[in-house]
């Protein structure tokens, strides 16, 4: 079993700055390759940032520049760090990660990618 929690949603005024979190909890053996979405009001969920094992970055031309994608590995964390906010940045944000999972009931091990349940942030202009 996994779990992907996120934090550090709100609002802020175009121009402000927020800091999300997203833990993985479980019986983890390994996180791999992690991400955030972005899911707009009426709009369909778009990658904004990934990050690899090894800390290897890319990002939506939309937030280039002004979001940072960071991972603690020993804390089984993932950040986001949106800067110079627009009120287009509001939303849902998601975490998404691959990890591979221990199921003790069966005595194997799953790859498996697990999505968090979201944080909201709110741009206002």
């Amino acid at each position: 079993q996994v779990q992907l929690v996120e934090s550090g949603g709100g609002q802020v005024q175009a121009g402000g700055s927020l800091r999300l979190s997203c833990i993985a909890s479980g019986t983890i053996l390994s996180l791999d390759a992690m991400a955030w979405y972005h899911e707009g009001p009426g709009k369909q969920r778009q990658l904004v940032a990934h990050i690899t094992t090894d800390g290897s970055t890319d990002y939506s031309d939309s937030v280039k520049g002004r979001f940072t994608i960071s991972r603690d590995n020993a804390k089984n964390t993932t950040y986001l760090q949106m800067n110079n906010l627009k009120p287009e940045d509001t939303g849902d944000y998601y975490c998404n990660a691959d990890l591979k999972v221990w199921y003790s009931a069966t005595g194997e091990s799953r790859e498996v990618n697990s999505w968090g349940q979201g944080t909201h942030v709110t741009v206002s202009s």
